[in-house]
């Protein structure tokens, strides 16, 4: 029976953090082409529970803005995407609540079970790392039959996973309104709306203090659509085929906040929510920046350079001119000494960056990042 336990997560967890002979199998990871976007959404606070019914017309919908439209997953130098997608947020004590908007001429969808690979279909997915560490994060799709696909992933792909599939979010709430029909080739669509909420009780596991957000936290998320050019056959909507090798062609991938990669499992490209107590429709706020974003980004790119040093070389680099970073300017981060230190084995890795006060942010080989208060050592 598949459910949601804490104590097998936190099993999985613990072993996948575990620095151990492992790490020798971890390959190059490609660098992003962009710099992180650094989106950010204003969370604020439904004044009553939302009916989740997928038409997103309730008032205290009405009173929230919308985010930027989605660009394609590789940033702006890629085509503008050929349908509009946006989303919006609100919560409350018991729920995150997430409202999507996918205009779409031609709606169809195939898969009806639960877990299926939702993305073979085209969909709607929301990614949640609470913490913003890049490991231990939430991931759901959905398409235009209202089928979801849930999974839990301990890290991402490319530092090893696992992602567990077997995991299901306890008491989520979806719904899709379709502005069309379903699967008619005959007519033309306005597109299709999509209605989440998903409970605190689940998300805080992989949250700070393993409880909800407070007012003013930042966490980290982002939005995807896969999106497939089809024709119509014997009336019904096929994949179109690459006409050399016969394959579909490849899915459009279009996101919130861009990846640089057409690799969704970057969380460190992802948008941040941040929320507040203050009630929709009442005063506008602004968001406030992540002061740590700029040296979280410089370690990533040594994180980058290290992976890629590794699997030419077969050990870790011990400085940044061996990394070709030495002169980096994105490295030289305003309050946080230079040049960052850098610990290394043939197998671990671990750099960090110390400021005035002695507190430390650190990277190691699988990506994680952490920082720790002064006087507190590494991890290595």
């Amino acid at each position: 029976m598949k459910k949601a336990l804490t104590t097998l997560i936190l099993f999985l967890v613990i072993s996948a953090l575990t620095v151990n002979s492992s790490f020798n199998t971890l390959g190059r990871v490609e660098e992003p082409g962009i710099k992180p976007a650094l989106r950010y959404y204003m969370c604020y606070r439904a004044p009553e529970p939302l009916t989740i019914d997928g038409k997103l017309d309730e008032p205290a919908w009405k009173k929230v803005y919308w985010s930027e439209d989605f660009v394609d997953i590789e940033g702006k130098s890629r085509p503008k995407p050929r349908f509009k997608t946006r989303v919006k947020m609100l919560w409350d004590d018991n729920y995150f609540y997430i409202g999507a908007e996918l205009e779409e001429p031609h709606v169809w969808a195939t898969l009806t079970e639960r877990d299926s690979i939702i993305y073979q279909d085209n969909d709607f997915e929301v990614f949640i790392d609470p913490d913003g560490d890049t490991h231990n994060y939430y991931e759901l799709e959905i398409n235009a039959l209202n089928t979801v696909w849930d999974l839990f992933l301990v890290k991402p792909y490319r530092d090893g996973g696992p992602a567990i599939h077997s995991w299901d979010i306890q008491g989520l709430k979806t719904a899709v309104h379709i502005e069309g029909t379903l699967n008619n080739p005959a007519d033309r669509d306005r597109g299709w709306t999509v209605e989440i909420a998903i409970p605190w009780e689940v998300l805080k596991e992989a949250a700070p203090f393993k409880k909800r957000p407070e007012p003013g936290d930042l966490w980290r998320v982002n939005f995807s659509r896969v999106e497939y050019r089809t024709v119509v056959e014997g009336g019904k909507y096929v994949k179109m085929k690459d006409k050399n090798t016969g394959r579909p062609l490849p899915e459009d991938n279009w996101v919130w906040a861009p990846q640089g990669v057409i690799n969704i499992h970057y969380p460190e490209m992802w948008g941040y929510v941040q929320f507040t107590a203050t009630e929709a429709g009442r005063t506008a706020e602004y968001c406030n920046e992540d002061p740590e974003a700029d040296v979280k980004w410089a370690l990533r790119l040594i994180y980058y350079r290290q992976r890629k040093f590794h699997a030419r070389n077969g050990r870790f680099a011990l400085n940044l001119d061996q990394l070709d970073l030495g002169r980096e300017k994105a490295l030289r981060v305003k309050g946080w000494n230079f040049p960052p230190q850098i610990e290394a084995t043939e197998s671990l890795f671990e750099a960090y960056y110390t400021n005035r006060k002695g507190e430390k942010i650190h990277i190691r080989q699988d990506g994680l990042v952490w920082k720790t208060p002064a006087s507190q050592g590494g991890n290595i």
